[in-house]
């Protein structure tokens, strides 16, 4: 693969720097702090633990905006995450599960799902980038 995309918005990078032991390395992107990525997991997240992370924060940020522009008073927008992983390589994700659970003034189930379905499948660009026979699921408690 080379040369860079004629179309769309502007390319973001980012760089990793290996951090002399193990399988450590230090992420770093142009003007935010740097992240520590184990690819052993000893001493920070995995490469695919960042992913489900990536993925909850994507569809999180989605479903906030939806419901704050449905005037709903948003008060906790709490995500759990697990993915479900190949034996053999590439071990990409075969399944992920959501769980959101969600508090506030003029919260209800079926505006929290409207918002989720709208993330999940058509704007959390993390999810868009996965395998297309990756299973997504989510369950949701409203409180």
């Amino acid at each position: 693969m080379t040369g860079r995309p004629s179309v769309g918005i502007p390319m973001r990078e980012v760089s990793v720097e290996w951090q002399g032991e193990g399988l450590l390395f230090e992420g770093r992107a142009d003007n935010r702090p740097p992240v520590l990525v184990d690819g052993d997991t000893q001493r920070a997240m995995s490469p695919m633990e960042l992913l489900l992370l990536a993925a909850a924060t994507c569809a999180g940020a989605d479903v906030v905006h939806i419901l704050r522009k449905q005037r709903v008073a948003l008060r906790r927008l709490a995500i759990a995450i697990s993915g479900t992983r190949r034996d053999l390589e590439p071990r990409r994700y075969l399944a992920i599960q959501y769980r959101f659970t969600a508090e506030g003034e003029g919260v209800d189930e079926p505006r929290v799902r409207r918002a989720i379905e709208l993330s999940l499948e058509k704007y959390c660009s993390v999810v868009a980038s996965l395998a297309p026979d990756t299973q997504v699921t989510y369950d949701v408690a409203v409180a």
